[in-house]
């Protein structure tokens, strides 16, 4: 499941909140070990998702770095270059 979840930081154009809503529901499954909460967990595990949500919003407002923003494009084709490498191709 971590596998999913990206590095947000630092890219042009800046992680929109989807993303960072995505990374934060992929943080509380690991964590709690559900993919999928029981009814009587439903609210806990959606309340842990909006505040983790909050939480690595401030984070990535909060950072800052002298490096040049990473291009999510480049980005993108080197992770297709590293699965294609480890995988082969499809």
């Amino acid at each position: 499941m971590c596998r999913n979840i990206k590095t947000l930081f630092n890219f042009d154009p800046p992680a929109t909140d989807d993303e960072i809503r995505a990374a934060s529901l992929q943080f509380v499954r690991k964590l709690s070990g559900f993919n999928k909460p029981s009814k009587a967990n439903e609210e806990a595990f959606d309340r842990a998702i909006d505040e983790f949500t909050a939480i690595a919003k401030k984070l990535l407002d909060s950072l800052e770095t002298t490096a040049e923003p990473r291009d999510r494009e480049i980005e993108a084709e080197r992770a297709r270059a590293r699965a294609v490498a480890r995988f082969g191709p499809s």
